[in-house]
C-alpha cells in the first residue's frame, strides 16, 4: 500500500503506573487501580443512556439479527481503531493483516489525522478518577491543531447528528477529568472523530459543557445499583 506516512511527534506524559487490570463480564467492565480499588468503566455507566433505544431496536430486528449486527460493528470498529493506533505510533506495518472493511475507513480518515494530530501524549491509556468513581481507556491524549485534547475514534455506517452522540462527549469529558486527576495536566478540548461509510465527521466540544450531564448520569447509574 503506497502513500505518504506522516511521522507523528510523541511526548509521553507519565501517569504514575503502567496499566490497570480490567475484568469484563457480559454486562460491564471493571478496572482496578494500583491501590486495589475497583471502578466501573465509563462506557458501562453511560450505557444506561442508550438502553431503551437498544432494547427497542432489538425488538424490531430480533435478538439474533441484533447480535450479528452488533458483532460485525464491534469487530470492524476494533480493527479500525487498531490500524489508527498503529499508524499514529509510527508503525510502518500499521496496515498489516487489516481487512478491506477496516482499511477503507482508515484511508478515509488518514488525511484528517495527518492534518490535525500535531502531538501525541498517550494512546490507549487506562485512566481512573476517585472523584468520579469511574475508569476507562482513552483512545488518544494529544494535540489537535495544536490544542491539548482528548481524542476519541468512532466508526459508523451512517452520518451522525450531534444530538445523537451526547454520550460520546460525556465519555470524553470523563477522560479529561481522569487525566487531569492523574497527571495534573488540564485538558478542556474534546474531539470525537467518526470514520463513517458516508464520510469523516469531526465534533469538537468543551469538557465543561459535558461534566454536569456526566455527573448526573453517574448518579442515575448508581441509583440503579
Amino acid at each position: 500500500m503506497q502513500y505518504e506516512q506522516k511521522q507523528f511527534i510523541h511526548s509521553p506524559i507519565e501517569l504514575g503506573y503502567n496499566d490497570l487490570v480490567a475484568t469484563t463480564t457480559e454486562t460491564s467492565r471493571v478496572y482496578r487501580d494500583p491501590d486495589g480499588n475497583d471502578y466501573p468503566s465509563v462506557t458501562s455507566v453511560l450505557s444506561i443512556l442508550s438502553r431503551d433505544s437498544i432494547a427497542a431496536w432489538k425488538r424490531r430486528v430480533g435478538e439474533e439479527e441484533a447480535r450479528k449486527i452488533g458483532h460485525r460493528a464491534s469487530t470492524r470498529g476494533t480493527a479500525v481503531h487498531n490500524v489508527i493506533e498503529r499508524y499514529l505510533a509510527n508503525d510502518p506495518d500499521h496496515a498489516k493483516g487489516a481487512m478491506p472493511n477496516a482499511l477503507a475507513p482508515f484511508l478515509d480518515v488518514k488525511p484528517t489525522l495527518d492534518k490535525n494530530v500535531t502531538k501525541i501524549y498517550n494512546q490507549e491509556a487506562a485512566l481512573y478518577s476517585k472523584h468520579l468513581g469511574l475508569a476507562g481507556r482513552v483512545d488518544l491524549v494529544g494535540q489537535w491543531n495544536g490544542v491539548d485534547s482528548i481524542i476519541d475514534w468512532k466508526t459508523s455506517a451512517k452520518l451522525k447528528k450531534k444530538e445523537w452522540i451526547h454520550s460520546y462527549f460525556m465519555q470524553c469529558s470523563a477522560y479529561a477529568i481522569m487525566f487531569e486527576e492523574r497527571t495534573g495536566h488540564p485538558i478542556k478540548q474534546l474531539v470525537v472523530c467518526v470514520a463513517g461509510d458516508q464520510g469523516v465527521q469531526v465534533f469538537i466540544e468543551d469538557r465543561d459543557n459535558w461534566a454536569k450531564p456526566l455527573i448526573n448520569t453517574i448518579k442515575m447509574w448508581r441509583n440503579e445499583q
